[in-house]
């Protein structure tokens, strides 16, 4: 018997709501921000992610062999095989861990994005009619709405309309040019606190 992640969590005292939502655990988690999927689980709060035994080890504070086998322990599974083995349930098909990777990736830029656009829209919003309008406040209203329905999308619609949909962002390159420029705006936030400081 392999365990889900819903499974151990539900066993080791987590309460599971409505969405197979729950108060993630790693965090001071008011309301329910942690998924949990079959085979991994993702916290749309402080963006902890991982399969069964990543949960299990960060809940108890344990290395990866070791959550392995308190899972294994904990569940009866099977001694004689390899915890991790018993424990992890495998793939339904091989594509899909390649697919979490990328879809966890694609949700994990597009939420950085959404929380960069939700702060223009309040810090470079005009103060008068008067007033420049700032690019950033621009881009801020056009995009917020799309990317919000992307990341609800990839959150908690059926799995072939998430498919389609990372497939369509990775072909159009969109995460890659996102990512980059998430990166590129990070370092220039780093230079310009450096230079206030010093």
């Amino acid at each position: 018997m392999a365990v889900s992640v819903k499974e151990a969590a539900e066993h080791y005292g987590l309460k599971i709501g409505r969405g197979d939502m729950a108060c993630c655990p790693f965090h001071n988690d008011r309301t329910p921000s942690m998924k949990l999927n079959e085979d991994y689980f993702y916290c749309f709060g402080c963006g902890a992610t991982g399969d069964v035994i990543d949960f299990v080890a960060r809940l108890f504070n344990l290395s990866s062999y070791a959550a392995a086998q308190k899972l294994a322990y904990d569940f009866g599974i099977d001694p004689d095989k390899p915890p991790a083995a018993a424990a992890l349930r495998k793939p339904k098909y091989p594509l899909a861990k390649a697919f979490q990777r990328e879809e966890l990736h694609c949700r994990r830029v597009l939420c950085d994005y959404l929380h960069l656009l939700e702060n223009w829209k309040v810090q470079h919003a005009p103060k008068s009619p008067d007033d420049t309008i700032d690019d950033c406040f621009v881009e801020a209203c056009q995009m917020l709405d799309y990317i919000e329905d992307l990341v609800d999308i990839l959150t908690f619609a059926d799995l072939e309309v998430r498919l389609k949909t990372v497939d369509m962002l990775q072909k159009d390159g969109m995460i890659d040019r996102l990512e980059e420029r998430l990166k590129r705006l990070e370092k220039e936030v780093d230079a310009h606190d450096k230079t206030k400081i010093g």
